[in-house]
């Protein structure tokens, strides 16, 4: 998402009453609870409950639990973030994995077996392995158990790659267990890795072709490969098999994006799938892939990332993109896993469209890189230093509020800013470029990019910056502070 241009927002800051454009207000999650462990590890999330020697809570990940022995206590009704709008469906895709994997003797006490204080006991996991080699059915159920334990405790502490390689253990066993390859196939929606998500997907159809589950996630995976036809219809044969609101919702957003580029044109890169209105022209769109596969490989360098599958990006007229996005007035492009870019009246590259679309490809990054667990404040702080921005133009506003004692907060700058005034839209896009510049300023791109790696799997963003910084909110906003007096008021 992004603020049309630098100059506006210096426009807007001189225009910001103190309270209202400083004032932003984090509000909390009536189901957010903070889990602290024995460790001194925290893990934020949702419906937290306690029952039968573990604790069972809601993730992006879809339901987790550990033993109760290795928590110390939890908070009920803390605060918990909000990021881009692709955590939204984030959630509702792990909403179809199947929790817990069945077993003949029990999955709790499996689980106890499989996870020893904070770590998988692997010793055990071969064991079971050796056993499930037999092929008798109780035992295969019971190693398909353990690894899914492990599994979703591996995803619960971010390391995603481990939960997979748990996943394809079990399924070697196990190769026709809906429940694992459902699971799995969560976990490469998360990694936006969706052509392994529809392979694991398609064998789950063949050994279930009703499942309403397998239908709602294909549909996610052929909507983030940018195959809207085939989403809508897994959507409505989901719907038809079991109706669910969240389907309802996907299926009729994917149906507005088709009926309105029904008769757009398409051109195609090794890293992007582009479709544009009749109001854009051919060379335009051209020049709107090469400098993306340029940006491309500049933002892949310096975040030290690269997204797994094709981006889509899809140019309109100024009157279909505020039909399709409904987004605010003070929106001059939008990223919702898809980039979207108005440029009625454009026959050529200008240079604020090239700003645009960096602006816009480095929240694909950011959303990827960070498993969408961003807050808003780093996703457009970095998205503004990566398009290159600086803070020179609103340097003056920032340094005469920071003077009257009004330093904005990045805790309550976390969550979505689309119900966000232009006024206030300008300071939350000022204070978070200055706050990224401050951070390269003092160790270099690389800084940002260990925040982000660490972003994805940290309890919390705050938590994150103690990680890999060693930084609280309130060290980062006097780092700022200082980095605005020396660099634009020496």
């Amino acid at each position: 998402m992004r603020f049309p241009a630098a100059s506006r927002i210096a426009a807007a800051l001189k225009a910001v009453p103190l309270c209202a454009g400083l004032c932003f207000v984090l509000t909390p999650d009536a189901g957010a609870d903070t889990i602290v462990l024995k460790n001194g590890r925290k893990i934020v999330a949702a419906n937290v409950t306690e029952a039968d020697g573990k604790v069972t809570y809601q993730t992006p990940a879809g339901e987790m639990s550990i033993p109760q022995s290795i928590v110390d206590h939890i908070d009920k009704d803390g605060f918990a973030y909000s990021s881009a709008s692709a955590a939204a469906s984030e959630a509702k895709i792990a909403s179809s994995a199947v929790q817990p994997i069945a077993t003949a003797t029990g999955y709790d006490e499996i689980a106890a077996l499989a996870l020893h204080g904070d770590s998988v006991d692997y010793a055990y996991l071969a064991k079971l392995d050796q056993d499930a080699r037999s092929g008798q059915t109780d035992a295969v159920n019971k190693d398909a158990a353990a690894h899914h334990a492990a599994a979703q405790y591996l995803a619960a502490k971010g390391d995603t790659a481990s939960a997979v390689s748990q996943y394809k253990q079990a399924l070697v066993f196990a190769p026709q267990n809906t429940g694992l390859l459902l699971n799995l196939a969560v976990l490469y929606l998360r990694e936006s890795q969706f052509t392994e998500a529809l392979s694991s997907l398609e064998l789950a159809r063949r050994v279930d072709p009703d499942s309403p589950d397998v239908a709602k996630l294909e549909g996610w995976a052929y909507y983030g490969a940018n195959k809207l036809d085939r989403a809508v219809a897994e959507w409505k044969r989901a719907q038809q098999l079991r109706p669910d609101p969240d389907v309802a919702d996907a299926l009729a957003k994917a149906e507005r994006d088709m009926a309105e580029e029904e008769s757009y044109r398409e051109g195609e890169t090794a890293h992007f799938a582009l479709k544009y209105s009749g109001a854009a022209t051919p060379g335009l769109a051209q020049e709107i892939l090469h400098a993306l596969e340029d940006d491309f490989n500049d933002i892949a360098a310096q975040l030290d990332y690269t997204p797994p599958e094709q981006i889509g990006v899809i140019l309109y007229t100024n009157e279909a993109f505020e039909d399709i996005t409904k987004a605010p007035g003070w929106v001059g492009a939008l990223n919702d896993g898809r980039l979207r870019i108005p440029v009625q009246g454009l026959t050529s590259m200008t240079p604020d469209l090239a700003h645009v679309l960096k602006h816009e490809l480095t929240h694909s990054f950011v959303g990827q890189k960070t498993h969408q667990r961003a807050p808003t404040w780093l996703q457009e702080g970095v998205a503004q230093y990566m398009e290159g921005q600086r803070s020179g133009p609103s340097a003056g506003a920032l340094l005469q509020l920071i003077g009257q004692g009004q330093v904005p907060q990045l805790g309550s700058m976390e969550a979505s800013w689309m119900n966000l005034s232009g006024n206030s839209a300008a300071l939350a896009y000022a204070w978070s470029l200055a706050t990224i510049e401050a951070m390269v300023d003092a160790g270099g791109i690389g800084d940002v990019s260990r925040l982000l790696d660490s972003v994805s799997s940290a309890p919390s963003t705050e938590d994150a910056l103690q990680n890999t910084l060693h930084e609280s909110y309130d060290d980062l906003n006097t780092q700022t502070i200082h980095y605005l007096y020396h660099r634009y008021d020496p």
